[in-house]
Formats: C-alpha cells, sequence, structure tokens
C-alpha cells in the first residue's frame, strides 16, 4: 500500500484537566494524545502542490478513504495543485479519482495523469502541451535538384502531388535531428543540416493541438534514393523551378510561400538559421537557432 504516517492536529483524546495554561495543555495534546491518520505518499513540489505516484495494486475502496483523507489534511497544510500518476495497470482507480474531484489532465501509453486544485486561490495549474511539432525537409543537390516524394497515404495520396519529406519531431529529439532522420527514413538519403529556413504556426492540427511545423535545409551526402515501402509511393530528385511550379503549390499559399523561401535560398538570396549548440547551468545541451554562428 501507498501510505504514510501522518499526525491529526485535530485530535483532542485525553485532553487533560491540569492547571497549566491552555497553550500548554493545546502543546500536549499534539505531542502525547494526537491520533495517527495513515495517508498517501507523495512529493511535495516546488509550487505548493503535491505529486503522486501509484505503484502498487490497492484496494478501490481503501484507496478512496486513503484519498479523502490526504485532501483533508492537505487542505491543513496549504497545499494547492494535486497530482495523481496512475499507471496503466491500475486502470481500475481512475473513477475513484474523478469522483473526488479530479480531472484528466494528459495521458502517455503507460500512464494517466490527474489533477486537482484544492486551494482557495485562483488555479495556475499549467495546461497540458499545447503544441505539436513537425519539420519539411528542403534537401537539394548540386544540380538544384530538390529531393520530393509522393507518400502512400494522408490528404495527399493519389493527388500527383511532389512534396518535402515531413514528419514529426519525437519527444527528447532536436529539430535539427528530426530533419535528418526523416530523410533517411523515407528516401535513405544521407544529409547535413544546414539552416531553419522558416517555421509556420496552425492550430485545431491535431485533436485540437496546435502546430510549429519547421522548413528545414539539409545538405544531401548521398543520391541513390531508395524510397521507404510503407509510407512512400515515389521519390526523386526534381529541378527545383519545376517543384515551385506545381499547380497545388502555386494555389495554397502556404506551399507557394514555403517554395519561395527554397527558390530564394537556392540562389543565394535568404539566410536561415543555424542551430547552435548551447549548455545550461546544470550542463544540458540544447540548440539556439539563429543568424549568428555561435
Amino acid at each position: 500500500m501507498e501510505a504514510s504516517k501522518f499526525l491529526n492536529p485535530n485530535s483532542s483524546q485525553g485532553m487533560s484537566s491540569s492547571s497549566t495554561s491552555l497553550a500548554s495543555a493545546e502543546e500536549e495534546i499534539r505531542q502525547d494524545n494526537i491520533e495517527q491518520l495513515e495517508l498517501l505518499s507523495g512529493v511535495h513540489d516546488h509550487y505548493g502542490g503535491v505529486i503522486v505516484e501509484m505503484k502498487d495494486p490497492i484496494d478501490p475502496k481503501e484507496f478512496g478513504s486513503l484519498l479523502r483523507a490526504s485532501l483533508s489534511q492537505w487542505r491543513q497544510l496549504g497545499k494547492r495543485g494535486i497530482w495523481i500518476k496512475l499507471p496503466i495497470e491500475l486502470a481500475n482507480l481512475v473513477e475513484v479519482v474523478v469522483k473526488e474531484g479530479f480531472v484528466f489532465h494528459h495521458a502517455e501509453p503507460n500512464y494517466l495523469m490527474l489533477v486537482r486544485w484544492i486551494s482557495e486561490t485562483t488555479n495556475s495549474l499549467p495546461h497540458n502541451a499545447s503544441h505539436r511539432v513537425g519539420i519539411g525537409a528542403f534537401v537539394m543537390n548540386t544540380n538544384r535538384e530538390v529531393l520530393v516524394v509522393q507518400e502512400i497515404g494522408g490528404k495527399f495520396k493519389g493527388s500527383g502531388v511532389w512534396k518535402l519529406p515531413t514528419g514529426v519531431v519525437n519527444e527528447g529529439e532536436d529539430i535539427c535531428e528530426a530533419a535528418i532522420r526523416e530523410v533517411k527514413e523515407e528516401t535513405d538519403i544521407d544529409a547535413e543540416f544546414v539552416e531553419v529556413l522558416a517555421f509556420r504556426q496552425s492550430h485545431n492540427s491535431f485533436f485540437t493541438k496546435s502546430d510549429l511545423f519547421f522548413v528545414c535545409m539539409l545538405r544531401p551526402s548521398s543520391y541513390d534514393i531508395q524510397k521507404q515501402a510503407s509510407e512512400i509511393e515515389a521519390a526523386k530528385w526534381m529541378p527545383i523551378d519545376e517543384y515551385a511550379d506545381q499547380p497545388f503549390v502555386r494555389a495554397n499559399s502556404a506551399f507557394d510561400y514555403v517554395a519561395k523561401v527554397c527558390v530564394a535560398k537556392a540562389n543565394n538570396d535568404y539566410t536561415g538559421l543555424s542551430a547552435n549548440p548551447t549548455f545550461s547551468s546544470s550542463g544540458k545541451l540544447s540548440y539556439l537557432y539563429s543568424k549568428l554562428k555561435i
């Protein structure tokens, strides 16, 4: 059972009838005659909240009693946001938590995070992640030919439109690394990241989430295409002007603008943002994208 012992300062059992002062009597009660309560174990975060991570099986009724007692204690302690992380193996506890006023915050393949604001102050809990991040890869060889693909599925299926390789950035993956990976996966072309040429933000894109899409330029180091059989119908090197002149591209402003940026870069009339490695005070690596190379 995931629980710990906490002392209840409100118990008044065995109050002495001594003639000591009220303050002394209250202190004696707190120290000698207090009732112990069993509460859920949790980590106190830096924002006045508590994070409870359930791991072991427990009877839902027993869990409900522990949760209610814990909420009462946390209120007395002035806690604000209460987080409960339930692994998928303990999905039977979800109803119990929801009945105590918790709401879903986010879910991953192996757990569900629920949260409740118990303070009288204004709720300042952070919302779930609001954006998905994607990349489009502009890969051009020395013959001014662009690497393009036609997809087996998706909204461009059967349209005949040639498009840049695209994909979603994985958790923990840098934008520059995602662009290299997607090109390799879809076409088997090895490439080096050069710059972020542009980015676009859109909303209500994926299950109501917003979307950030980065157009990245890569320099190829191999040229023989081997298309990804599961996702790519066809792939080839196409003259950049032919790519930009496709009717679909010209008729859709977002695609047309990206094509114009790519053409400007091909003509050396445009400078994008380079990936500059930086380190936090703890030594964590991240990339700062800027025109100033560090």
